[in-house]
Order: structure tokens, then sequence, then C-alpha cells
């Protein structure tokens, strides 16, 4: 013997049984009250959405359990089948052809905000930032150790020639330091003195 389909898994057998049950009674009243049960037993089995703000939830759930036949007074009207049955709009992927999406799409705004800067001096120490947070975008991916030239490259290619780094200030850090780290250690130091 094989049990019926449950409509709402997540709530298990014996609540799709309770809901049955509240629908074959014969008086609007009883239904309420049978209704409110089944509230109160769904709220226990998924206390996160036990809070006024998402109370309807579980009418709505309470009503796709039982085909939205049930007859009792919803306190947040009568839910229709159809605005709960509502497939969401397809979500267009981004533009799948951008050639450095392992550097990000964030540095990619940031070159094209470099690209229209008309101050050379800003332009230079934009570029230098966005240089050096591709060494460091390159080194989480890689693990090795990273080309000045290859950033360099990227940087021109990123910004189709506009950006390049053959200036004096130019300068790639070496290292990258956590700035909380640093300061909890030195405190835990102080402490012992």
């Amino acid at each position: 013997m094989t049990n019926e389909r449950l409509i709402m898994p997540e709530y298990g057998r014996n609540v799709q049984r309770m809901v049955e049950h509240c629908m074959q009674l014969p008086d609007r009243m009883d239904r309420n009250r049978c209704a409110a049960a089944i509230i109160r037993t769904m709220a226990l089995l998924h206390p996160e959405l036990d809070n006024p703000e998402k109370q309807h939830t579980f009418y709505d759930h309470l009503a796709m359990m039982s085909d939205f036949q049930l007859d009792i007074d919803f306190p947040y009207g009568i839910p229709e089948s159809e605005d709960l049955k509502l497939v969401p709009c397809h979500l267009q992927y981004s533009n799948p052809s951008f050639p450095f999406r392992h550097y990000g799409k964030v540095i990619q705004a940031m070159v094209n905000q470099a690209c229209c800067e008309e101050d050379i001096q800003k332009r230079h120490a934009l570029t230098n930032i966005i240089a050096n947070r591709l060494k460091y975008t390159y080194l989480l991916w890689n693990k090795d150790q990273v080309d000045a030239e290859q950033i360099k490259h990227d940087v021109k290619l990123m910004s189709r020639g506009l950006l390049t780094c053959d200036f004096p200030e130019f300068q790639l850090l070496h290292s990258w330091q956590l700035i909380g780290k640093n300061d909890k250690t030195s405190a835990k130091k102080k402490k012992k003195k």
C-alpha cells in the first residue's frame, strides 16, 4: 500500500491528515477552531516563520494543502491558487563574454571609471590601485607568484589601451597584510607585559 502524495511534505503526513479532517467538519466554527489548531502545529514545526509578519504564510500553506477547498475565515483574505503558484520570471545572466571573469565585474567598473578620469594624477593613482587589486585577485586564484608584466598587460587589455602602467609612480605591492590582524597581536603583547 502506498501513501498519497503530500502537497507540502515539509509539514508531514499528520498535518495533511489534520487538514483533511478539518475539511470534513460540517460546522464553520469548528473548522475555524480546527484550522487555528493546525496553524499552531505548523508554527511548532517551523518556528522560523512563527512571527506576526509571516503568520499569513501558514494560512497560505493551509489553503494549498486543502487544494484551496477549505472554507474558513482566513484572517488575511482568501488566497487564490493563481497568486500562490506564480512562477518567477527568468533571470538573465550578465554578459557571459566578459574575458576577465576571474578579476570580477567590480574591477571592470573601476577600470571604466579610471578611463573616464581626465586628471592625469588621479588616473595614475587609480591605475596603481587597479593593478594592485588585479595582483591580489590573481594571487587568490593561482596561489603562485604573479608576473608584473602580466598585470600591466591585463590593465592595458581591460582598458582597451587607455590605461598603461608605464609611469614613474607605478608600484606593485609585494605582500598583503590584514590591517586588524597586526593590531590584535600587538595588543596581546602589550597585555602580557
